[in-house]
């Protein structure tokens, strides 16, 4: 048994989108009661760290909705069905800059929400850019532009809010880190 399992008794399909889904669980909690658990279903997401050679972090700049705001992100999108996230990563690169990549390297993956969602975002990193000749469409509905920042200025945008997602900061935190064990 796992500490503190919620072991489902019922579950409702409330809502199926393009993007999530979301169900409504009954759950018998640890103690014996019963509870309520609304949770969005999701297929999980890549984000991808990408180096230029003059050590620049290529970002995104794109509207968010539920936020009514732009942000700067790394290049990220969501897995379609039996899609490795490897194979989405290169995609959503070349989707979203305009590079593909000789080689990526897979760093972790993290949960975004796990209150109420079960999004995993895998990450990778690569500093092996090739321009792409013909560049990929973006999905109809996406529009981005690609920006160039120092890991100094990145920084910088993460307190200005500039930068204000969770996966973009922790890329952010794993980069510093990362360029901190290098000089020891």
């Amino acid at each position: 048994m796992k500490k503190f399992e919620e072991k489902t008794i019922q579950t409702k399909r409330v809502f199926k989108g393009k993007v999530i889904s979301l169900q409504v669980d009954d759950v018998l909690l640890p103690n014996g009661k019963e509870s309520k658990r609304e949770i969005v279903k999701h297929p999980g997401a890549v984000a991808v760290i990408a180096l230029t050679a003059d050590d620049r972090i290529v970002f995104v700049e794109q509207y968010r909705k539920p936020l009514e705001r732009s942000l700067l992100e790394l290049p990220a999108g969501k897995m379609e069905p039996n899609e490795a996230a490897e194979k989405t990563a290169r995609r959503e690169l070349e989707e979203e800059t305009g590079y593909t990549t000789e080689s990526l390297t897979y760093i972790t993956s993290f949960y975004t929400s796990p209150g109420f969602a079960d999004e995993l975002i895998h990450l990778y990193y690569t500093d092996r850019l090739i321009c792409l000749k013909e560049p990929v469409a973006l999905d109809e509905d996406e529009f981005v532009e690609v920006r160039y920042l120092t890991l100094e200025e990145a920084e910088q945008c993460v307190v200005n809010q500039e930068i204000y997602d969770a996966k973009t900061a922790y890329a952010l935190l794993y980069l510093r880190n990362m360029r901190m064990m290098k000089e020891c």
